[in-house]
Protein backbone atom coordinates (compact mmCIF):
# COMPACT_ATOMS: atom_id res chain seq x y z
CA UNK A 1 0.00 0.00 0.00
CA UNK A 2 1.41 3.38 -1.01
CA UNK A 3 1.61 6.04 1.67
CA UNK A 4 0.09 9.34 0.64
CA UNK A 5 2.18 12.51 0.47
CA UNK A 6 -0.68 14.64 1.76
CA UNK A 7 -3.81 14.53 3.91
CA UNK A 8 -7.04 16.45 4.40
CA UNK A 9 -8.05 18.42 7.47
CA UNK A 10 -10.13 21.48 8.42
CA UNK A 11 -8.81 25.01 8.11
CA UNK A 12 -10.35 26.53 11.26
CA UNK A 13 -12.79 25.98 14.16
CA UNK A 14 -16.48 25.88 13.27
CA UNK A 15 -19.84 25.19 14.94
CA UNK A 16 -23.05 23.39 14.04
CA UNK A 17 -26.41 22.63 15.65
CA UNK A 18 -29.18 20.02 15.55
CA UNK A 19 -32.46 20.03 17.47
CA UNK A 20 -34.92 17.21 18.15
CA UNK A 21 -37.87 17.09 20.57
CA UNK A 22 -36.46 19.76 22.82
CA UNK A 23 -32.90 18.43 22.94
CA UNK A 24 -30.22 20.68 21.49
CA UNK A 25 -26.98 19.28 20.08
CA UNK A 26 -24.16 21.82 19.65
CA UNK A 27 -21.23 20.63 17.54
CA UNK A 28 -17.72 22.07 17.64
CA UNK A 29 -14.97 21.28 15.12
CA UNK A 30 -11.31 22.03 15.86
CA UNK A 31 -8.11 21.49 13.86
CA UNK A 32 -5.66 19.80 16.26
CA UNK A 33 -2.24 18.16 16.10
CA UNK A 34 -1.69 16.68 19.58
CA UNK A 35 -3.60 14.91 22.35
CA UNK A 36 -2.69 17.82 24.62
CA UNK A 37 -4.57 20.20 22.32
CA UNK A 38 -7.54 17.82 22.40
CA UNK A 39 -7.51 17.76 26.20
CA UNK A 40 -7.44 21.56 26.33
CA UNK A 41 -10.38 21.89 23.90
CA UNK A 42 -12.47 19.40 25.88
CA UNK A 43 -11.74 21.19 29.15
CA UNK A 44 -12.62 24.53 27.54
CA UNK A 45 -16.00 23.27 26.31
CA UNK A 46 -16.86 21.75 29.69
CA UNK A 47 -16.26 25.15 31.29
CA UNK A 48 -18.29 26.90 28.58
CA UNK A 49 -21.20 24.42 28.82
CA UNK A 50 -21.31 23.20 32.44
CA UNK A 51 -25.05 22.45 32.40
CA UNK A 52 -24.93 20.20 29.31
CA UNK A 53 -25.69 16.55 30.09
CA UNK A 54 -23.20 15.05 27.61
CA UNK A 55 -19.95 16.07 25.93
CA UNK A 56 -19.44 13.40 23.25
CA UNK A 57 -16.55 13.47 20.83
CA UNK A 58 -14.33 11.83 18.23
CA UNK A 59 -10.87 12.66 16.99
CA UNK A 60 -8.19 11.44 14.60
CA UNK A 61 -4.53 12.45 14.44
CA UNK A 62 -1.52 12.00 12.18
CA UNK A 63 -0.83 11.79 8.48
CA UNK A 64 -1.11 8.00 8.73
CA UNK A 65 -4.54 8.41 10.43
CA UNK A 66 -3.79 5.57 12.84
CA UNK A 67 -4.50 7.48 16.08
CA UNK A 68 -8.19 7.99 16.85
CA UNK A 69 -10.76 7.77 19.64
CA UNK A 70 -14.50 8.03 20.18
CA UNK A 71 -16.37 8.77 23.42
CA UNK A 72 -20.11 8.45 24.15
CA UNK A 73 -19.87 10.24 27.53
CA UNK A 74 -22.75 8.36 29.09
CA UNK A 75 -24.98 8.02 26.04
CA UNK A 76 -25.90 4.43 25.02
CA UNK A 77 -22.87 2.67 23.53
CA UNK A 78 -22.29 3.51 19.87
CA UNK A 79 -24.93 6.25 19.65
CA UNK A 80 -22.70 9.33 19.88
CA UNK A 81 -18.94 8.92 19.40
CA UNK A 82 -19.22 6.56 16.42
CA UNK A 83 -21.74 8.70 14.49
CA UNK A 84 -19.48 11.71 15.05
CA UNK A 85 -16.45 9.70 13.90
CA UNK A 86 -18.36 8.56 10.82
CA UNK A 87 -18.30 12.17 9.61
CA UNK A 88 -14.51 12.27 10.00
CA UNK A 89 -14.23 9.04 8.03
CA UNK A 90 -16.66 10.03 5.27
CA UNK A 91 -14.66 13.21 4.64
CA UNK A 92 -11.31 11.38 5.02
CA UNK A 93 -10.06 13.89 7.60
CA UNK A 94 -7.29 13.82 10.16
CA UNK A 95 -5.80 16.22 12.73
CA UNK A 96 -9.36 16.99 13.77
CA UNK A 97 -11.53 16.96 16.90
CA UNK A 98 -15.34 17.08 16.81
CA UNK A 99 -17.26 17.55 20.06
CA UNK A 100 -21.05 17.48 20.30
CA UNK A 101 -22.54 18.97 23.48
CA UNK A 102 -26.09 17.89 24.34
CA UNK A 103 -28.67 19.81 26.30
CA UNK A 104 -31.49 17.42 27.26
CA UNK A 105 -34.98 18.51 26.26
CA UNK A 106 -37.03 16.11 28.38
CA UNK A 107 -37.83 13.45 25.75
CA UNK A 108 -35.87 10.26 25.08
CA UNK A 109 -34.82 10.01 21.45
CA UNK A 110 -34.03 6.30 21.31
CA UNK A 111 -30.98 4.75 19.66
CA UNK A 112 -31.86 5.73 16.04
CA UNK A 113 -32.73 9.27 17.15
CA UNK A 114 -29.44 9.70 19.00
CA UNK A 115 -27.38 8.38 16.12
CA UNK A 116 -29.12 10.77 13.74
CA UNK A 117 -28.71 13.71 16.11
CA UNK A 118 -24.98 13.32 16.74
CA UNK A 119 -24.26 12.57 13.09
CA UNK A 120 -26.30 15.56 11.87
CA UNK A 121 -24.79 18.02 14.36
CA UNK A 122 -21.26 16.97 13.37
CA UNK A 123 -22.13 17.17 9.67
CA UNK A 124 -23.55 20.68 10.11
CA UNK A 125 -20.37 21.92 11.79
CA UNK A 126 -18.21 20.41 9.04
CA UNK A 127 -20.39 21.95 6.34
CA UNK A 128 -19.57 25.37 7.80
CA UNK A 129 -15.83 24.73 7.63
CA UNK A 130 -13.32 24.43 4.81
CA UNK A 131 -11.55 21.17 4.05
CA UNK A 132 -7.95 21.73 2.99
CA UNK A 133 -5.17 19.53 1.71
CA UNK A 134 -1.88 19.64 3.62
CA UNK A 135 1.35 18.19 2.30
CA UNK A 136 3.52 16.03 4.52
CA UNK A 137 6.83 17.79 5.06
CA UNK A 138 10.29 16.42 5.85
CA UNK A 139 12.56 18.63 7.96
CA UNK A 140 16.35 18.61 7.61
CA UNK A 141 19.34 20.54 8.88
CA UNK A 142 22.24 21.23 6.55
CA UNK A 143 25.67 22.74 7.14
CA UNK A 144 27.82 23.97 4.29
CA UNK A 145 30.66 26.29 3.43
CA UNK A 146 30.72 29.71 1.88
CA UNK A 147 31.52 28.26 -1.55
CA UNK A 148 28.20 26.35 -1.68
CA UNK A 149 25.77 29.09 -0.61
CA UNK A 150 24.44 29.91 -4.05
CA UNK A 151 24.09 26.26 -5.07
CA UNK A 152 22.33 25.29 -1.83
CA UNK A 153 19.91 28.20 -2.10
CA UNK A 154 19.22 27.43 -5.75
CA UNK A 155 18.45 23.78 -5.00
CA UNK A 156 16.17 24.70 -2.09
CA UNK A 157 14.25 27.11 -4.29
CA UNK A 158 13.91 24.68 -7.21
CA UNK A 159 12.50 22.01 -4.86
CA UNK A 160 10.06 24.45 -3.20
CA UNK A 161 11.73 24.06 0.20
CA UNK A 162 10.85 26.34 3.12
CA UNK A 163 13.74 27.79 5.14
CA UNK A 164 12.92 27.49 8.86
CA UNK A 165 16.08 29.02 10.34
CA UNK A 166 19.58 30.12 9.39
CA UNK A 167 22.78 30.81 11.32
CA UNK A 168 26.25 31.79 10.23
CA UNK A 169 29.52 30.94 11.97
CA UNK A 170 32.54 29.16 10.53
CA UNK A 171 29.97 27.03 8.71
CA UNK A 172 26.55 27.99 7.44
CA UNK A 173 23.77 26.10 9.22
CA UNK A 174 20.27 26.01 7.84
CA UNK A 175 17.04 24.14 8.68
CA UNK A 176 14.55 23.55 5.88
CA UNK A 177 11.29 21.76 5.18
CA UNK A 178 10.32 20.18 1.88
CA UNK A 179 7.37 18.19 0.57
CA UNK A 180 7.77 14.47 1.20
CA UNK A 181 7.64 13.61 -2.50
CA UNK A 182 10.55 15.98 -3.23
CA UNK A 183 12.66 15.23 -0.15
CA UNK A 184 14.79 12.35 -1.47
CA UNK A 185 15.73 14.04 -4.74
CA UNK A 186 16.75 17.22 -2.90
CA UNK A 187 18.69 15.23 -0.30
CA UNK A 188 20.74 13.44 -2.97
CA UNK A 189 21.61 16.68 -4.79
CA UNK A 190 22.61 18.48 -1.58
CA UNK A 191 24.79 15.59 -0.42
CA UNK A 192 26.67 15.76 -3.73
CA UNK A 193 27.90 19.26 -2.94
CA UNK A 194 31.38 19.77 -1.49
CA UNK A 195 31.61 19.74 2.34
CA UNK A 196 27.84 19.61 2.79
CA UNK A 197 26.49 17.72 5.80
CA UNK A 198 22.81 16.84 5.91
CA UNK A 199 20.72 15.48 8.81
CA UNK A 200 17.09 14.38 8.83
CA UNK A 201 15.17 15.92 11.76
CA UNK A 202 11.48 15.00 11.60
CA UNK A 203 8.34 14.47 9.53
CA UNK A 204 5.64 17.11 9.92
Amino acid sequence: MLFSDSFFTVSRPSEGIYKDRGSKFLAFVFPVKTTQEIKEKLEYLKKEHPSAVHHCYAWRLGADKNAFRTNDDGEPSGTAGKPIYSQILSNDLTNILIVVVRYFGGSLLGVPGLIQAYKSAAADALAKNEIVEQHILEEYSISFGEEDISRVMSLLKSHEAQIVSQSYDTQHLLVYRVKKQLALALEEKLKALYKTKLSYLQTI
